[in-house]
Protein backbone atom coordinates (compact mmCIF):
# COMPACT_ATOMS: atom_id res chain seq x y z
CA UNK A 1 0.00 0.00 0.00
CA UNK A 2 2.97 2.69 0.91
CA UNK A 3 4.86 1.30 -2.09
CA UNK A 4 1.90 2.00 -4.23
CA UNK A 5 1.31 5.50 -2.45
CA UNK A 6 5.15 6.14 -3.63
CA UNK A 7 4.26 5.45 -7.00
CA UNK A 8 1.25 7.34 -7.04
CA UNK A 9 3.73 10.22 -5.82
CA UNK A 10 6.08 9.72 -9.06
CA UNK A 11 3.01 9.60 -11.59
CA UNK A 12 1.94 12.91 -10.29
CA UNK A 13 5.67 14.34 -11.27
CA UNK A 14 7.47 13.90 -8.08
CA UNK A 15 10.23 12.10 -10.17
CA UNK A 16 14.07 12.27 -11.05
CA UNK A 17 13.36 15.14 -13.52
CA UNK A 18 12.01 17.21 -10.57
CA UNK A 19 13.83 16.47 -7.80
CA UNK A 20 16.90 17.91 -6.35
CA UNK A 21 19.89 16.51 -7.60
CA UNK A 22 21.67 16.15 -3.97
CA UNK A 23 18.72 14.36 -3.00
CA UNK A 24 19.27 11.91 -5.66
CA UNK A 25 23.35 11.97 -4.57
CA UNK A 26 22.33 11.30 -1.00
CA UNK A 27 20.55 8.24 -1.96
CA UNK A 28 23.36 7.14 -3.97
CA UNK A 29 25.70 7.32 -1.26
CA UNK A 30 22.74 5.53 1.24
CA UNK A 31 22.74 2.48 -1.50
CA UNK A 32 25.97 1.81 -2.75
CA UNK A 33 28.51 3.28 0.10
CA UNK A 34 26.92 3.36 3.61
CA UNK A 35 24.95 0.46 3.92
CA UNK A 36 26.36 -1.63 0.40
CA UNK A 37 23.05 -3.18 -0.35
CA UNK A 38 23.82 -6.23 -3.13
CA UNK A 39 21.53 -7.85 -6.03
CA UNK A 40 18.54 -10.17 -4.03
CA UNK A 41 18.99 -8.73 -0.40
CA UNK A 42 15.94 -7.01 1.61
CA UNK A 43 16.50 -3.48 2.49
CA UNK A 44 13.64 -1.39 5.11
CA UNK A 45 13.26 2.06 4.11
CA UNK A 46 11.97 4.32 7.18
CA UNK A 47 11.07 7.45 7.05
CA UNK A 48 8.30 10.07 7.38
CA UNK A 49 5.65 11.76 5.23
CA UNK A 50 8.29 14.42 5.29
CA UNK A 51 10.94 12.73 3.78
CA UNK A 52 9.49 11.21 0.75
CA UNK A 53 11.73 12.40 -1.80
CA UNK A 54 14.64 10.77 0.41
CA UNK A 55 12.76 7.72 0.59
CA UNK A 56 11.80 7.70 -2.80
CA UNK A 57 15.39 8.27 -4.30
CA UNK A 58 16.37 5.63 -2.16
CA UNK A 59 13.54 3.02 -3.01
CA UNK A 60 14.88 3.70 -6.54
CA UNK A 61 18.39 3.13 -6.31
CA UNK A 62 17.95 0.44 -4.36
CA UNK A 63 16.07 -1.33 -7.20
CA UNK A 64 18.58 -0.43 -9.54
CA UNK A 65 20.81 -2.46 -7.81
CA UNK A 66 18.54 -5.59 -7.99
CA UNK A 67 17.86 -5.60 -4.35
CA UNK A 68 14.32 -5.42 -2.46
CA UNK A 69 13.10 -2.44 -0.77
CA UNK A 70 10.39 -2.24 1.45
CA UNK A 71 8.74 1.04 2.74
CA UNK A 72 7.55 2.35 6.29
CA UNK A 73 6.71 5.69 5.85
CA UNK A 74 4.99 7.42 8.93
CA UNK A 75 2.51 10.73 9.77
CA UNK A 76 5.02 12.70 12.10
CA UNK A 77 2.04 14.58 14.29
CA UNK A 78 1.45 10.54 15.63
CA UNK A 79 4.20 10.18 17.56
CA UNK A 80 3.52 12.74 20.16
CA UNK A 81 -0.33 11.32 20.08
CA UNK A 82 0.90 8.09 21.24
CA UNK A 83 3.35 9.11 24.02
CA UNK A 84 0.79 11.34 25.31
CA UNK A 85 -2.33 8.74 25.60
CA UNK A 86 -0.32 5.12 25.01
CA UNK A 87 -1.06 3.40 28.44
CA UNK A 88 2.01 0.96 29.72
CA UNK A 89 0.75 -1.84 27.81
CA UNK A 90 1.29 -0.37 24.47
CA UNK A 91 4.05 1.45 25.43
CA UNK A 92 6.37 -1.49 25.99
CA UNK A 93 4.63 -3.44 23.48
CA UNK A 94 6.81 -4.65 20.74
CA UNK A 95 4.57 -6.67 17.98
CA UNK A 96 5.80 -10.08 16.03
CA UNK A 97 5.40 -7.78 12.72
CA UNK A 98 8.70 -5.73 14.51
CA UNK A 99 10.67 -8.99 15.15
CA UNK A 100 9.77 -10.43 11.30
CA UNK A 101 10.42 -7.35 9.49
CA UNK A 102 14.13 -7.03 11.42
CA UNK A 103 15.08 -11.12 10.47
CA UNK A 104 14.12 -10.27 6.89
CA UNK A 105 15.97 -7.30 6.40
CA UNK A 106 19.35 -7.29 5.48
CA UNK A 107 19.63 -3.94 5.22
CA UNK A 108 17.99 -1.01 7.36
CA UNK A 109 17.63 3.14 6.25
CA UNK A 110 16.23 5.48 8.92
CA UNK A 111 15.58 8.97 7.67
CA UNK A 112 14.92 11.67 10.27
CA UNK A 113 13.15 14.54 9.42
CA UNK A 114 10.96 16.71 11.85
CA UNK A 115 8.72 19.27 11.38
CA UNK A 116 8.43 20.29 15.26
CA UNK A 117 11.68 19.65 16.95
CA UNK A 118 10.23 20.35 20.15
CA UNK A 119 7.03 18.49 19.80
CA UNK A 120 8.02 15.91 23.10
CA UNK A 121 8.74 18.86 25.32
CA UNK A 122 5.84 18.21 27.56
CA UNK A 123 6.44 14.09 27.51
CA UNK A 124 6.75 12.44 30.32
CA UNK A 125 10.39 11.24 30.16
CA UNK A 126 9.66 8.09 32.32
CA UNK A 127 6.85 6.95 29.51
CA UNK A 128 10.39 7.36 26.93
CA UNK A 129 12.28 5.46 29.02
CA UNK A 130 9.26 2.43 29.00
CA UNK A 131 9.45 2.55 25.77
CA UNK A 132 13.36 2.50 25.10
CA UNK A 133 13.89 -0.38 27.41
CA UNK A 134 11.09 -2.34 25.64
CA UNK A 135 12.94 -2.28 22.53
CA UNK A 136 16.49 -2.61 23.63
CA UNK A 137 16.80 -6.42 22.21
CA UNK A 138 15.19 -5.33 19.03
CA UNK A 139 17.77 -2.71 18.61
CA UNK A 140 20.62 -4.64 19.90
CA UNK A 141 19.72 -7.09 17.34
CA UNK A 142 19.45 -4.78 14.48
CA UNK A 143 22.81 -3.55 14.89
CA UNK A 144 24.51 -6.89 15.41
CA UNK A 145 22.30 -8.26 12.66
CA UNK A 146 21.81 -5.95 9.60
CA UNK A 147 23.69 -3.17 7.90
CA UNK A 148 21.92 -0.05 9.00
CA UNK A 149 22.68 3.52 7.84
CA UNK A 150 21.03 6.59 10.41
CA UNK A 151 20.71 9.89 8.00
CA UNK A 152 18.33 13.08 7.67
CA UNK A 153 16.23 14.97 5.46
CA UNK A 154 16.08 18.92 5.90
CA UNK A 155 12.69 20.08 6.52
CA UNK A 156 11.83 23.62 8.04
CA UNK A 157 11.62 22.16 11.60
CA UNK A 158 14.94 21.33 11.40
CA UNK A 159 16.30 24.52 9.54
CA UNK A 160 14.24 26.55 12.40
CA UNK A 161 15.88 24.82 15.11
CA UNK A 162 19.43 25.49 13.39
CA UNK A 163 18.55 29.47 13.23
CA UNK A 164 18.78 28.89 9.24
CA UNK A 165 16.38 29.71 6.53
CA UNK A 166 15.21 26.48 4.63
CA UNK A 167 17.49 26.86 1.86
CA UNK A 168 20.78 27.69 3.82
CA UNK A 169 19.54 24.34 5.70
CA UNK A 170 19.32 22.34 3.05
CA UNK A 171 22.97 23.86 1.54
CA UNK A 172 24.49 23.33 5.02
CA UNK A 173 23.39 19.53 4.85
CA UNK A 174 24.03 18.08 1.79
CA UNK A 175 27.75 20.18 2.28
CA UNK A 176 28.18 18.31 5.30
CA UNK A 177 27.49 14.75 3.39
CA UNK A 178 29.49 15.95 -0.28
CA UNK A 179 25.80 15.41 -2.12
CA UNK A 180 27.28 18.71 -3.95
CA UNK A 181 30.37 17.14 -4.58
CA UNK A 182 30.91 15.79 -8.29
CA UNK A 183 32.13 12.41 -6.35
CA UNK A 184 30.72 12.27 -3.24
CA UNK A 185 31.99 8.60 -2.35
CA UNK A 186 35.56 9.92 -3.49
CA UNK A 187 35.05 11.98 -0.68
CA UNK A 188 34.05 9.79 1.92
CA UNK A 189 36.70 7.53 1.44
CA UNK A 190 39.06 9.82 1.69
CA UNK A 191 37.69 10.75 5.32
CA UNK A 192 37.62 7.05 5.76
CA UNK A 193 42.04 6.95 5.02
CA UNK A 194 42.34 9.82 7.25
CA UNK A 195 40.72 8.21 10.17
CA UNK A 196 41.99 5.10 9.66
CA UNK A 197 45.73 6.61 10.21
CA UNK A 198 44.57 8.02 13.09
CA UNK A 199 43.31 5.13 14.94
CA UNK A 200 46.59 3.10 14.30
CA UNK A 201 48.02 6.01 15.62
CA UNK A 202 46.23 5.57 19.02
CA UNK A 203 46.47 1.57 18.93
CA UNK A 204 47.21 0.25 22.36
CA UNK A 205 45.64 3.78 24.02
CA UNK A 206 45.42 3.32 27.64
CA UNK A 207 44.55 6.65 29.14
CA UNK A 208 42.16 9.69 28.42
CA UNK A 209 41.74 12.93 30.17
CA UNK A 210 39.65 15.73 28.63
CA UNK A 211 40.42 19.13 29.86
CA UNK A 212 38.35 22.29 29.35
CA UNK A 213 35.92 25.01 30.71
CA UNK A 214 34.55 23.63 34.12
CA UNK A 215 36.48 20.30 32.65
CA UNK A 216 38.54 17.66 33.96
CA UNK A 217 37.50 14.06 33.61
CA UNK A 218 40.47 11.40 33.18
CA UNK A 219 39.37 7.53 32.26
CA UNK A 220 40.64 4.49 30.75
CA UNK A 221 40.50 2.70 27.57
CA UNK A 222 43.06 -0.05 28.08
CA UNK A 223 42.04 -2.81 25.79
CA UNK A 224 39.48 -1.31 24.17
CA UNK A 225 39.49 -0.83 20.21
CA UNK A 226 38.81 2.72 18.38
CA UNK A 227 36.21 2.46 15.09
CA UNK A 228 36.09 4.25 12.15
CA UNK A 229 33.34 6.15 11.43
CA UNK A 230 33.24 7.32 7.79
CA UNK A 231 29.18 7.16 7.50
CA UNK A 232 28.83 3.29 7.24
CA UNK A 233 26.78 3.95 9.89
CA UNK A 234 26.11 7.44 10.39
CA UNK A 235 25.53 10.23 7.26
CA UNK A 236 27.10 12.52 7.42
CA UNK A 237 29.82 11.41 9.86
CA UNK A 238 33.14 12.34 10.31
CA UNK A 239 34.33 10.53 13.74
CA UNK A 240 36.57 7.90 15.56
CA UNK A 241 35.23 6.27 18.69
CA UNK A 242 35.76 3.71 21.30
CA UNK A 243 34.61 2.29 24.85
CA UNK A 244 35.68 4.05 28.04
CA UNK A 245 36.58 1.00 30.98
CA UNK A 246 32.93 1.12 32.74
CA UNK A 247 34.57 2.03 36.29
CA UNK A 248 37.34 4.20 35.69
CA UNK A 249 36.02 7.75 34.88
CA UNK A 250 36.78 10.43 37.74
CA UNK A 251 36.64 14.14 37.46
CA UNK A 252 33.94 16.43 35.76
CA UNK A 253 32.53 17.63 32.50
CA UNK A 254 30.82 21.27 31.49
CA UNK A 255 28.93 20.56 27.79
CA UNK A 256 28.71 23.86 26.16
CA UNK A 257 26.57 22.25 23.47
CA UNK A 258 22.83 21.40 23.93
CA UNK A 259 21.06 18.87 23.73
CA UNK A 260 17.71 18.09 21.66
CA UNK A 261 17.34 14.48 22.39
CA UNK A 262 13.90 12.66 21.60
CA UNK A 263 12.07 16.44 21.21
CA UNK A 264 13.11 17.52 25.05
CA UNK A 265 15.90 20.48 25.18
CA UNK A 266 18.64 20.27 27.57
CA UNK A 267 21.52 22.69 27.96
CA UNK A 268 23.90 23.59 30.71
CA UNK A 269 24.61 19.59 31.78
CA UNK A 270 27.22 19.29 34.22
CA UNK A 271 28.24 15.83 35.29
CA UNK A 272 30.63 14.67 37.92
CA UNK A 273 32.47 10.92 37.70
CA UNK A 274 33.49 8.69 40.26
CA UNK A 275 34.63 5.13 40.00
CA UNK A 276 32.65 5.26 36.30
CA UNK A 277 29.33 6.48 38.00
CA UNK A 278 27.70 9.77 37.53
CA UNK A 279 27.85 11.24 41.25
CA UNK A 280 25.88 14.53 40.74
CA UNK A 281 24.31 15.76 37.36
CA UNK A 282 22.90 19.56 36.63
CA UNK A 283 21.26 21.27 33.94
CA UNK A 284 20.99 25.03 33.08
CA UNK A 285 17.73 23.70 31.23
CA UNK A 286 16.14 20.15 31.26
CA UNK A 287 17.28 18.88 34.47
CA UNK A 288 14.03 17.12 35.59
CA UNK A 289 14.37 15.18 32.17
CA UNK A 290 18.46 14.59 32.36
CA UNK A 291 18.28 12.86 35.75
CA UNK A 292 15.14 10.62 35.11
CA UNK A 293 17.27 9.70 32.04
CA UNK A 294 20.21 8.76 34.40
CA UNK A 295 18.01 6.75 36.60
CA UNK A 296 16.81 4.91 33.66
CA UNK A 297 18.85 1.80 34.37
CA UNK A 298 22.01 0.82 36.12
CA UNK A 299 24.14 1.34 32.76
CA UNK A 300 23.02 4.78 32.02
CA UNK A 301 24.72 6.55 34.72
CA UNK A 302 28.19 5.19 32.86
CA UNK A 303 29.77 6.19 30.18
CA UNK A 304 29.02 4.18 27.21
CA UNK A 305 31.22 6.04 24.38
CA UNK A 306 34.03 8.35 23.78
CA UNK A 307 33.98 10.12 20.45
CA UNK A 308 36.39 12.07 19.02
CA UNK A 309 34.96 14.78 15.73
CA UNK A 310 36.86 15.03 12.43
CA UNK A 311 34.40 16.63 10.31
CA UNK A 312 36.08 20.66 9.96
CA UNK A 313 32.83 20.97 7.48
CA UNK A 314 30.37 21.14 10.22
CA UNK A 315 31.55 24.24 11.98
CA UNK A 316 28.38 25.21 14.04
CA UNK A 317 25.95 23.02 16.54
CA UNK A 318 22.62 23.30 14.76
CA UNK A 319 20.41 21.00 17.47
CA UNK A 320 21.05 17.85 15.88
CA UNK A 321 23.43 15.02 17.24
CA UNK A 322 23.81 13.27 14.09
CA UNK A 323 25.60 16.43 13.44
CA UNK A 324 26.50 18.50 15.78
CA UNK A 325 28.75 15.52 17.02
CA UNK A 326 31.09 15.08 14.35
CA UNK A 327 32.09 18.77 14.59
CA UNK A 328 35.92 18.76 13.95
CA UNK A 329 37.62 20.06 17.26
CA UNK A 330 34.93 18.72 19.11
CA UNK A 331 34.74 15.23 21.77
CA UNK A 332 31.49 13.54 22.75
CA UNK A 333 30.93 11.01 25.30
CA UNK A 334 27.66 8.76 25.57
CA UNK A 335 26.03 8.29 28.82
CA UNK A 336 25.08 4.40 28.86
CA UNK A 337 24.83 1.34 26.11
CA UNK A 338 28.41 0.85 24.99
CA UNK A 339 29.07 -0.80 21.43
CA UNK A 340 30.31 -4.31 21.81
CA UNK A 341 32.96 -4.06 18.32
CA UNK A 342 34.96 -1.73 20.95
CA UNK A 343 35.31 -4.04 23.34
CA UNK A 344 32.38 -1.81 25.46
CA UNK A 345 30.62 -3.86 28.27
CA UNK A 346 28.51 -1.64 29.27
CA UNK A 347 24.49 -2.45 29.17
CA UNK A 348 21.58 -0.16 29.11
CA UNK A 349 18.22 1.01 27.22
CA UNK A 350 20.38 4.76 26.99
CA UNK A 351 22.42 6.16 24.45
CA UNK A 352 23.06 9.74 24.87
CA UNK A 353 25.98 11.95 23.26
CA UNK A 354 27.00 14.78 24.82
CA UNK A 355 29.21 17.44 23.40
CA UNK A 356 32.08 19.05 24.48
CA UNK A 357 33.50 21.98 22.37
CA UNK A 358 37.29 21.68 22.71
CA UNK A 359 37.61 24.65 20.20
CA UNK A 360 38.98 27.91 21.49
CA UNK A 361 36.56 31.34 20.22
CA UNK A 362 33.55 29.18 19.27
CA UNK A 363 31.35 30.05 22.43
CA UNK A 364 33.78 28.04 24.46
CA UNK A 365 36.85 28.94 26.50
CA UNK A 366 38.99 26.14 24.49
CA UNK A 367 40.47 22.53 25.49
CA UNK A 368 41.87 19.69 24.57
CA UNK A 369 41.95 15.40 24.64
CA UNK A 370 45.18 14.16 26.00
CA UNK A 371 46.12 10.47 25.26
CA UNK A 372 48.17 8.61 26.77
CA UNK A 373 49.77 11.62 28.12
CA UNK A 374 49.98 13.83 24.77
CA UNK A 375 47.72 16.30 23.29
CA UNK A 376 46.06 14.66 20.78
CA UNK A 377 45.82 16.65 17.01
CA UNK A 378 43.18 15.88 14.64
CA UNK A 379 44.32 16.35 11.15
CA UNK A 380 42.32 18.19 8.47
CA UNK A 381 42.82 16.25 5.76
Amino acid sequence: MLNAAVETASASGRGKGTMDPRVLSHAEIIVRYSTRVKKGETVGIYGNTLSADLVEAVYRETIKVGAFPVIRLSIPSTTPFFYQNANKAQLSRVSKTEWTEAKEQDVRVIILADSNTRQLSSVDPKKMSVAAKSRMKLKDYLVDHTRWCLTLHPTQGLAQEAGMSLEDYQDFVYSAMFCDKKDPIAQWQKIEKLQSRMIHNLKGAKDVRIVGQETDLSFSIKGRVFINSPATHNLPSGEIFTAPVEDSANGYIYYEIGSNRGGVLVSGIRLEFKNGKVVNATAEHGQDYLRKMIDMDPGASRLGELGIGTNFGIQKPTGEILFDEKIGGTVHLALGASYKECGGKNVSALHWDMIKDLRKGSGGQGGYIEIDGIKLKVPRK
